[in-house]
This record gives C-alpha cells, sequence and structure tokens, in this order.
C-alpha cells in the first residue's frame, strides 16, 4: 500500500467538517435561535462527520502502518516503525492542537465581554483536558451537568490520539489475528446501547476503517469496485442520499436510535469504501471537486478553528451592537459569511504556517533517526 493522496478522501474529509460546522451554527455562532437551522436540525442533523472523520482516519492511517508492522522481522525493527509513526502523528497534529488550546485561553480572559468563550475555570479544566489527552473523558462528565468550555470539539482529537498511541501496540499483540479482533471490537460496539461514556470511546468507524485498508491490499478487492458509479448523475446521487440517510439516522426521529451510532458508523465505512478506489465515484472530477479537496486538506485546522471562529464573531458582534454602532453582521446571513471568511483565513494561515511546517519538520527527525550514525555529518563540518 502507498501513502498517495486519494482525491476521494480529501472529498470526504470536506463533507466531515462541513458537517461538523454547520452542527455547531446554532449554540456556538448564534447565541439565540434561528428559526431555519432549528427547523433543518429538526429533519437532519450532521454531527455524524465526526464518526466519517473517524472511519477515514482508521484507513488513512492502516494503509501504511499495518504492512509496516506485520512484515517486521525484529523488536527493533518493530519498535522503529512504531515510534517512527508517533513522532510523525505528533508533528503533525499537536502543534496545531496545542497553538489554538493557548488562543482560546487568552480569548477568554482578553476577548470575552459577552461571554462567548466561557469561563475562566471551566476553559483551563479543558485545556488541561485537550494538552494531557483525556477530553473525551471530561467531555462525557461534563454532558448536561457542567460546562465543558470553549475546547468542547477536542474529545474527537483525544480519542483518535489515544487510537494512534494504542493501535500499533494491538498490530503487534495479534499480529495476523488483527482482522478477527477488529471484527469483534466492531460487532461489541455495534450491538450495545451508547452511555455517554461509550459515546466517547466509540471506536467502531476507527475499526472498521483499518478493515477496509486491509482488505484494499488483497488483489479481490478490486472485483468489489462500484462500477455503476460511473456516470456523473449516478455517483452524485448516491453521494447526496448517503449524506441525507445520515442525517435523517443522527435525528431522533431514526426509530433505531439506540444502535444509531453503529449504524452511521457503517454508513461512514461505505462512503469511505467508495472512496478508497481513487476514482472519482463520489464527485466528478471538476472545479467542485477541486474546491472541497482544498477544504479537505485544511479539515484538520478548520475543525479546530471553527469554533474560536464563532466565538470571535459573536465577540465583535457584541462589541460593535454595545457601543451603538451600527453591525450589518447582526444579520444571520452577514454573521455566517463572516465566520466563514474568518475560518478560510485563519485554517489556511494554520496550514501555511504551522501544519505543513511541522510536518516536514517530523519526516525530517524520523529520516534523520533512520539514518546510521556513521553517515550522519560531523559537528565540525557543519556551518553556522
Amino acid at each position: 500500500m502507498n501513502g498517495k493522496r486519494i482525491m476521494d478522501i480529501e472529498v470526504l474529509r470536506a463533507v466531515a467538517v462541513l458537517g461538523v460546522l454547520f452542527h455547531h451554527l446554532q449554540g456556538s455562532l448564534f447565541a439565540d435561535p434561528v428559526p431555519l437551522l432549528e427547523s433543518i436540525h429538526g429533519s437532519l442533523q450532521t454531527w455524524w462527520g465526526v464518526d466519517l472523520f473517524f472511519a477515514i482516519s482508521g484507513f488513512v492511517i492502516a494503509r501504511s502502518l499495518v504492512p509496516a508492522l506485520q512484515g517486521c522481522t525484529s523488536r527493533q525493527e518493530c519498535w522503529q516503525q512504531t515510534r517512527n509513526f508517533w513522532l510523525r502523528r505528533a508533528f503533525r497534529l499537536l502543534p496545531s492542537a496545542w497553538l489554538w488550546l493557548a488562543l482560546m485561553l487568552l480569548a477568554c480572559v482578553f476577548l470575552n465581554r459577552s461571554g462567548a468563550f466561557g469561563t475562566w475555570h471551566a476553559n483551563v479544566q479543558a485545556t488541561l483536558a485537550g494538552v494531557l489527552q483525556y477530553a473525551n473523558f471530561r467531555f462525557a462528565d461534563s454532558f448536561f451537568r457542567y460546562e465543558y468550555g470553549s475546547s468542547f470539539v477536542y474529545w474527537s482529537l483525544a480519542l483518535e490520539e489515544q487510537f494512534y498511541l494504542l493501535f500499533p501496540l494491538l498490530i503487534l499483540l495479534f499480529r495476523q489475528r488483527l482482522v478477527w479482533a477488529l471484527l469483534a471490537l466492531v460487532a461489541v460496539q455495534i450491538l450495545t446501547v451508547r452511555t455517554p461514556f461509550l459515546m466517547v470511546v466509540r471506536t467502531d468507524a476507527l475499526a472498521l476503517g483499518v478493515l477496509l485498508a486491509m482488505w484494499s491490499a488483497r488483489p479481490g478487492y478490486q472485483r468489489w469496485q462500484p462500477t455503476w458509479l460511473a456516470p456523473p448523475w449516478a455517483r452524485i446521487s448516491a453521494f447526496i442520499a448517503i449524506a441525507l440517510l445520515l442525517s435523517f439516522m443522527a435525528t431522533d426521529r431514526f426509530t433505531f436510535a439506540p444502535y444509531r451510532i453503529g449504524s452511521i458508523a457503517l454508513l461512514s465505512a461505505v462512503l469511505v469504501w467508495i472512496a478508497s478506489y481513487n476514482r472519482d465515484y463520489l464527485v466528478p472530477a471538476g472545479a467542485v471537486q477541486r474546491l472541497l479537496a482544498w477544504i479537505g486538506s485544511r479539515s484538520y485546522g478548520i475543525y479546530l478553528i471553527h469554533i474560536p471562529a464563532y466565538q470571535l464573531v459573536r465577540e465583535v458582534i457584541f462589541r460593535l451592537q454595545s457601543a451603538g454602532l451600527p453591525s450589518p453582521a447582526g444579520h444571520p446571513v452577514c454573521t455566517l459569511l463572516l465566520a466563514c471568511a474568518l475560518i478560510v483565513l485563519l485554517s489556511e494561515l494554520n496550514y501555511r504556517l504551522i501544519e505543513m511546517p511541522m510536518r516536514n519538520r517530523g519526516a525530517a527527525l524520523v529520516k534523520r533517526l533512520g539514518t546510521p550514525r556513521s553517515a550522519l555529518p560531523s559537528t565540525g563540518a557543519t556551518s553556522c
């Protein structure tokens, strides 16, 4: 398996993050009820974007990690592969995550006349949970009980990072029986009614993504290619139908609700399966696909940034209105456009100045650690 970028996976990332952004409009960007949003949320919910992210993560990570660890022949080689994976993930994820945790904490102190960023106490606790990777457990504990803080979306990041920490060990432990271990993990969760605690440790979508990646390395995988999606009308219709079905399943109108999360995980895996062939089976090649791919490539930053961006827009509008100044941004459409522009700007800056440089540093460190000491230049040969 190679690490080549799959355009349809980027499209799925865009759909996932746009769904989360839409879900958080009411309550994060708009403090007062917006009738149109409330009407839409009654019929369609888009929080399933998080589960789609999980399925994508499992697939993308496992494509290279599973064969690398299952193929290692010595304990030292297994350790090196695991260490390199952890280092790449750390450099990829932690700098941006910690930056925005710090900025939200500062905003809580210096840009919070409206109270949009929440209380100092809640945000300090939330920041600690985000840095120490237990945000999902704090989120479950706070559910309908107390204020979490502005960084509540970090619960899913904590779950993914716990997965990244433990998954290599799971591969080494089960080796060739990994498929059966993952199938058991999926089956148990699908058949279990989710409590708040089980909601924040849900790994069925992650495991399904891993299983897809392992299947994609087998010859029979190509025989199941959904060629019936080749016509543009078929792929667009199927994509919209699956997205609408997921949005319906995420509402209280879905009568199979006790098994909602497992059903959403399975359908998310179906989308990743379609995307995995890299044949534009979701969206035809063109301007729309390129736009979605751009959003997908910045989706991590967008996910981190959208809540503080929403809250900052609320704070600015509050200050303008408190000063008696005319504020066209007070209209819901203008407010939304302003928030979207801010998210685009900040996510692009984050991508160029934080994500890519730190990702490259991580790759360089892994490469340097894998180079024998005899091949490294001596200190005296380096220029100042």
